[in-house]
């Protein structure tokens, strides 16, 4: 059984890697950019809260498939 949890589990951990990965390669391209810093951190800021978000949300998935409740749409 624990075979199958890791199956379903790939998907996410690989698009929450290319997100984080994304967001923070932004966020370098945001922080070398010659610009005021006001701008600077506004600019480079979300994509950090964004990628916080993103590893959360996989977090929450993980533990989902962990306990079996991959269908949430069934309960509705």
């Amino acid at each position: 059984m624990e075979r199958k949890h890791g199956v379903k589990m790939i998907a996410p951990i690989i698009i929450t890697v290319i997100f984080v990965l994304y967001y923070v390669g932004f966020f370098m391209l945001c922080a070398w950019m010659p610009m005021p810093v006001i701008p600077k951190l506004l600019l480079g800021l979300v994509p950090l809260l964004l990628a916080g978000v993103c590893i959360f949300v996989l977090i929450e998935r993980i533990q989902e498939i962990r306990s079996g409740e991959e269908d949430d749409l069934s309960e509705y």
